[in-house]
């Protein structure tokens, strides 16, 4: 039987993978290891990335094509958020207001995202232009977030994969958005701030200013997809290891393996509360620093 406690046992519950670990009744044969179906797999990996360091080898996974939980949960998350909003555009069809719990419930995030985060950040007069990706971020992401809460399955946005991806995405607006609005070059000279200098002066500092805020630009948008990342993977790390408690404890006896028990029950519904008000929260601050990364593109002054 596997350690509990062991750094690759508590990683394998919360990395992507080929499969779904459910409970043993579900999959007897497999020990409970549902493989998902592999129709583009390759033999060999086209990129593999061997550190030695077990955190970095989770983290990132070989470059493969193959079908893994986290893209079928991505697809599940996707197809709700298609499914709810698609049904609250129709019922606001015509100008109407939204009628009923649920449409009212829907309206709530979509009118907080426009009012709370995107028009304090981008300005009333473009911050309409952005809503589309800004509710599609936050709601992607809080899905993505809140299907990690139930059990066997996993949160995409603990991938590097994932945030990366959404960090680009929101990378590749920001330049769009603030070449559309300033032309190419204006965009990258405006990541100079103006200032009054002597032109010797200006000569050697204007360059080094430049190439601080270019790296900055590609620096602050990393940060985005590890924040997210690791705030997402931490938390489920410790739940795994409190949970992994249980098991590390059966080999000590019942009387230690019942308090322990108990304890960590105890501890693991503490800290599942606190990961739903986390998700909650990575979503919110995902999409805010979002919409105040194309905020600086488009009003750089």
């Amino acid at each position: 039987m596997a350690d509990a406690l062991d750094p690759n046992e508590l990683f394998g519950h919360v990395a992507d993978a080929d499969g779904f670990h459910l409970p043993h009744f579900f999959a007897p044969e497999n020990h409970g290891h549902v493989h998902i179906p592999q129709p583009f797999k390759l033999d060999e990996p086209l990129l593999e990335m061997c550190t030695g360091n077990e955190l970095i080898d989770n983290t990132i996974q070989p470059l493969d094509f193959m079908i893994t939980k986290f893209m079928l949960l991505e697809l599940v998350v996707a197809i709700i958020i298609a499914v709810c909003f698609i049904g609250l555009a129709k019922s606001l069809k015509g100008g109407t207001s939204a009628k009923g719990r649920l449409w009212n419930f829907l309206e709530v995030f979509l009118l907080f995202i426009r009012d709370d985060v995107a028009r304090p950040c981008i300005g009333k007069q473009d911050a309409d232009k952005f809503m589309p990706f800004l509710w599609t971020i936050f709601l992607f992401v809080l899905g993505c977030n809140l299907i990690g809460m139930v059990p066997w399955m996993g949160s995409p946005t603990g991938a590097l994969a994932v945030t990366g991806a959404l960090a680009f995405v929101t990378f590749s607006i920001v330049v769009f958005s603030g070449s559309a609005k300033l032309g190419v070059v204006g965009f990258w000279k405006a990541q100079v701030p103006h200032m009054d200098l002597p032109g010797p002066i200006a000569v050697l500092l204007i360059p080094m200013i430049f190439v601080i805020e270019v790296l900055g630009l590609f620096i602050k948008h990393g940060v985005l997809a590890i924040r997210l990342l690791a705030n997402m993977m931490a938390g489920h790390v410790v739940l795994a290891v409190i949970v992994g408690f249980i098991s590390a404890s059966a080999a000590a006896g019942a009387g230690i393996w019942g308090a322990v028990t108990l304890a960590s029950v105890l501890g693991g519904t503490a800290l599942s509360l606190l990961e739903l008000f986390v998700a909650f929260l990575q979503a919110y601050i995902f999409t805010f620093l979002s919409a105040l990364f194309i905020g600086a593109a488009v009003h750089p002054h």
